[in-house]
């Protein structure tokens, strides 16, 4: 069978999906119109499917063909969008205010329902059990927490999943895909420093929280630095400081908020670990007090090689080995796709969308964010031939 030849025979249909859930784009586990039309359309092809997460959807194809081993393979896509304004002109601009998909996540969601209708169209060649997952939230807590322990992963037991993301670095027809570590790990954290305000003019009096904080930033770049190795990536990252009303005034308390992001999980707890350290001992030395909160966020994400092989041999079939990059490093941003490879063999790779020719050239969250269409039928060939491969290998 020629998979990519279906799968351009179905591109008004994708390019029709897409630019639906572009239209109607709905912020974290309020994706209720989507949810309804991933079941709408999974009802056309009588693929039973169930709900997780409030809107999460996880439809089932069943392979026809006689087997002594059932295997399990899941593809995810996550369904959400993003607070912002869509500044394109486009026939299919965003109809909501204040929301737009600027991170591709219509594109995944619409490869997953087309790769559906390939694979179901194909039930009878194959067998064993492929599971659907859409996942909600990603952009905000991730949905895939949730899904994962409403059982998403469970009855039947999923044996390995695959995941994609768009990526606008690249040209529409290419993708990249890497072993080992693809994302950070993240740790939001929140720095309360605890001093004692006064008159600017006596300082002396006081206990300035505002001088504290300044060496707080300043010392922690020190782990990245100096502590932990430079082969290794790690970002601690100030965004927020807030404390004082006036220039006279010196406040009692400033609060700082960042991110620590990771490639190890050894790296990861050892940077918890120092944080707390560092801020604690600046604070007691210089009189302060210090609260503080580290969040545990989005794991590293981790691909196992016997499903990058998988996928990669898919991809070299349909699109051809020219095209089928080698993504070099890892990328500090995190991804939801993590939970779902904390807990299964997983191979997560990028899909290239972008034409410089039609100036589909702007990066994710951005405002003028857009897609080649004709990408949409590459990512569906390469997620079908995966599937098939693994589940008839």
């Amino acid at each position: 069978m020629d998979i990519y030849k279906e799968a351009l025979d179905i591109e008004d249909i994708l390019i029709s999906l897409r630019r639906d859930f572009h239209m109607h784009p709905e912020l974290g586990f309020e994706e209720h119109r989507t949810s309804g039309k991933i079941k709408e359309f999974l009802d056309s092809l009588n693929i039973p499917y169930e709900t997780y997460a409030g809107t999460g959807v996880c439809g089932i194809i069943t392979g026809e063909k006689k087997s002594d081993e059932t295997r399990v393979i899941a593809l995810r896509a996550d369904i959400d969008a993003l607070p912002m304004q869509e500044k394109n002109t486009c026939e299919y601009k965003s109809l909501n205010e204040g929301r737009m998909h600027a991170c591709g996540h219509d594109a995944h969601t619409t490869i997953l329902l087309g790769t559906a209708k390939l694979l179901n169209d194909h039930k009878s060649e194959f067998s064993g059990i492929v599971k659907l997952i859409f996942e909600p939230a990603e952009e905000t807590t991730g949905g895939a927490p949730v899904m994962i322990k409403e059982g998403v992963l469970e009855n039947p037991h999923v044996d390995a999943i695959i995941g994609l993301h768009v990526d606008e670095s690249m040209e529409y027809g290419n993708i990249k895909i890497k072993y080992g570590v693809v994302n950070a790990a993240s740790n939001p954290f929140t720095i309360k420093i605890k001093g004692k305000g006064g008159h600017g003019a006596q300082p002396h009096t006081t206990v300035d929280p505002i001088v504290i904080a300044s060496q707080v930033v300043l010392s922690l770049q020190t782990i990245v630095s100096r502590e932990i190795a430079p082969v290794n990536p790690s970002l601690i990252t100030i965004g927020s400081i807030q404390g004082g009303t006036a220039q006279n005034i010196i406040p009692d308390e400033v609060c700082l908020k960042g991110i620590i992001r990771t490639m190890t999980k050894e790296d990861r707890e050892y940077a918890k670990k120092r944080l707390r350290e560092v801020v604690n001992g600046i604070c007691v030395t210089m009189r302060a007090e210090a609260d503080i909160e580290i969040e545990e966020s989005y794991p590293c994400l981790y691909n196992e090689d016997s499903m990058v092989d998988v996928v990669k041999t898919a991809a070299c079939t349909e699109i051809g080995e020219e095209h089928v990059l080698n993504q070099k490093n890892p990328k500090m941003g995190v991804e939801s796709f993590a939970y779902f490879a904390e807990q299964r063999d997983s191979a997560f790779y990028f899909l290239g969308i972008a034409n410089k020719e039609k100036n589909i050239i702007h990066p994710l969250h951005n405002s003028l964010f857009d897609i080649d269409e004709r990408a949409l039928a590459v990512g569906v060939a390469i997620q079908t031939k995966a599937v098939l491969n693994y589940l008839t290998k």
